[in-house]
């Protein structure tokens, strides 16, 4: 009852699709039940041209009745015409519809709601999985709806027919009822075993795609063949035994049906033989038994794409309904323009239950300063400032721009007020003026030359035959490391932002170029506060303020020359990339 429940929760997102699509849903059921009425006409006109026509030799009946069959098909085949156009319409608008929903949903989440899914995952249910919700969609308007009319209308026809031969029905239609719930319940959690398999498919192929420079470098491509392989074959034998569990339920079906059609020709031989029916009404009979295995089969199939509908739906569902942890503001403030950045005795750990990373963090910069942050790695350089734009929440404590806590402030604009050069630079398919004006989408030519040129990145850029509209591969993978450290530099620059958040994004580029960057962002960031993580002490020695981490706490604030004097473990890091030893006083 718990897992119904829970699964009926992680449904409760279709409902808005249903209240958009209901409207033309029912217009598809209306021609689908006129399609199914006259499928059901049918055998009992041919019961009426074998009973009347052929009985007494009338060929005007006949020919009469042939042509009232002819004018019910062509009926039945422009409500199918029309039907189809109906369902195929719905049925894309609202896969199309559910992905991009399910798109802008990832799109909002923070980093830590985006962390409880693999990104293979979100990959599979983005695309296998509303494809299977989609299909169950079309189906619905298809056969999925015209099965059970056919089977109702069936057994009221029969019964209509030969009221003593259809209590064959009574033992046929209850039996395959239990056998289609039994295919619901037993493959309900092969088929969600199936979609795992599916996310470790795509996982080890995202990996290696993406990982296929060092494989190469490492020779490592048996390694990772025979991990697809492995991952490729639990997905093989996780689809078979899903399948071989499904499959027993068609013939189960069938082999009751065909008892059902041999007991309905026993029984209708010994009337027939008393002179109590007619041939034409075994005809038609026999006609409405194989709709009615027709249409039990259809149900059958309808289920089981029914089950792998419902286990794409809830997976999607987990996304749709998962409770962000960043909590927007009830009534959200616009930040000022002049920026000041407070920290207020802040701890912030990934998980409720988790290990501080950062304690008792406090610290304040204001507009025109730059603040460098060095330590040891994982000493939480790159935590204190992911809770600047509120990737993260705090877990105690405050962060303040503008004097206002950054949970009271609109989190779009906020952003907007802030650019951010992360450690590892992504650069996305398209030219590189393209890449650029992420940073700020109207930015002109002029402009991306200048932030470029202020990130060292003008000259190769221009170096390249299409220069700024030369294409990049997915990732930039035809540019270096610097190279996509130096535009990703220049893509921040272009927004102008109050913020700029430099995490330790010139790793892969030299001494010298680098120094040229610092002189760049000395002139550049004189109206804004920019914040400066790196591993070496170069990139910060001439920063307005140097914070020392270690162990998730400041253990040392000021101006190089005063860390120095100071800071034993700022010394340390000094003399271990220059190689001699400072005395106390310098």
């Amino acid at each position: 009852m718990k897992c119904l429940l829970k699964g009926s929760e992680l449904l409760g997102f279709l409902k808005k699709y249903v209240r958009k699509y209901i409207k033309l849903f029912l217009c598809a059921v209306f021609f689908l039940a006129f399609e199914a009425t006259c499928d059901l006409l049918q055998p009992t006109i041919m019961s009426n041209i074998v009973d009347i026509g052929i009985a007494k030799k009338d060929m005007t009946f006949v020919l009469k009745m042939a042509g009232v069959m002819l004018l019910i098909t062509g009926l039945g085949a422009v409500a199918a015409i029309v039907r189809n156009n109906i369902s195929s319409r719905v049925s894309q608008r609202f896969g199309t519809e559910l992905r991009g929903d399910l798109y802008k949903k990832i799109q909002t989440l923070s980093y830590e709601s985006v962390d409880k899914f693999e990104t293979a995952s979100l990959v599979t249910r983005l695309t296998n999985d509303v494809t299977q919700t989609q299909n169950f969609v079309n189906g619905m308007m298809r056969i999925f709806v015209k099965a059970p009319l056919l089977c109702i209308g069936s057994i009221v026809m029969a019964v209509f027919l030969n009221p003593k031969t259809s209590l064959i029905l009574l033992i046929i239609v209850p039996t395959i009822v239990f056998i289609i719930y039994l295919n619901t319940r037993i493959g309900f959690p092969y088929f969600k075993k199936v979609q795992k398999a599916i996310d470790k498919v795509n996982g080890v192929t995202r990996e290696y795609l993406s990982g296929v420079r060092v494989i190469k470098a490492f020779n490592r491509a048996d390694y990772e063949e025979k991990r697809f392989e492995r991952s490729n074959e639990t997905l093989a034998q996780t689809q078979t035994i899903a399948m071989k569990v499904m499959a027993i339920f068609s013939p189960a079906t069938t082999l009751t049906v065909n008892i059902g059609i041999i007991a309905v020709l026993w029984l209708s031989g010994i009337q027939i033989n008393q002179g109590s029916l007619q041939v034409g009404k075994v005809i038609a009979f026999i006609n409405y038994m194989m709709q009615i295995s027709n249409s039990l089969m259809m149900i059958s199939m309808v289920f089981t794409m029914f089950v792998r509908a419902r286990a794409s739906a809830e997976r999607i569902g987990e996304v749709i309904n998962v409770e962000d942890t960043i909590k927007k503001a009830t009534n959200p403030l616009e930040p000022e323009k002049n920026a000041s950045i407070k920290f207020e005795n802040v701890s912030f750990a990934y998980n409720d239950t988790g290990e501080p990373v950062l304690k008792d963090i406090s610290f304040t910069c204001c507009s025109g300063q730059t603040v460098g942050i060095i330590g040891t790695t994982g000493s939480g350089k790159t935590s204190i400032v992911n809770l600047i734009p509120r990737f993260y929440d705090v877990t105690k404590g405050m962060v303040l721009v503008n004097g206002v806590d950054v949970r009271e402030l609109d989190e779009h604009r906020l952003r907007e007020t802030i650019a951010v050069v992360p450690q590892k630079s992504t650069l996305f398919t398209g030219s590189i003026l393209d890449n650029l004006r992420w940073g700020r989408e109207n930015a002109t030519l002029i402009e991306a030359r200048a932030a470029s040129e202020a990130a060292q990145a003008d000259s190769f850029v221009t170096a390249f035959p299409e220069g700024y509209l030369t294409v990049l591969g997915q990732g930039g993978v035809n540019l270096s490391g610097g190279q996509k450290q130096r535009l990703s530099i220049a893509r921040a620059l272009i927004k102008k932002p109050d913020i700029l958040i430099l995490d330790d994004c010139t790793s892969a580029v030299d001494v010298i170029t680098e120094a040229k960057i610092r002189a760049s962002l000395r002139e550049y960031s004189k109206e804004l506060i920019c914040l400066i993580i790196a591993q070496r002490i170069s990139s910060v020695m001439g920063a307005d303020l140097i914070l020392v981490l270690d162990n998730g706490q400041i253990t040392g604030h000021g101006t190089h020359t005063e860390l120095l004097e100071n800071c034993d473990i700022y010394r340390d890091i000094y003399t271990s990339q220059y190689g001699k030893e400072v005395s106390a006083n310098g």
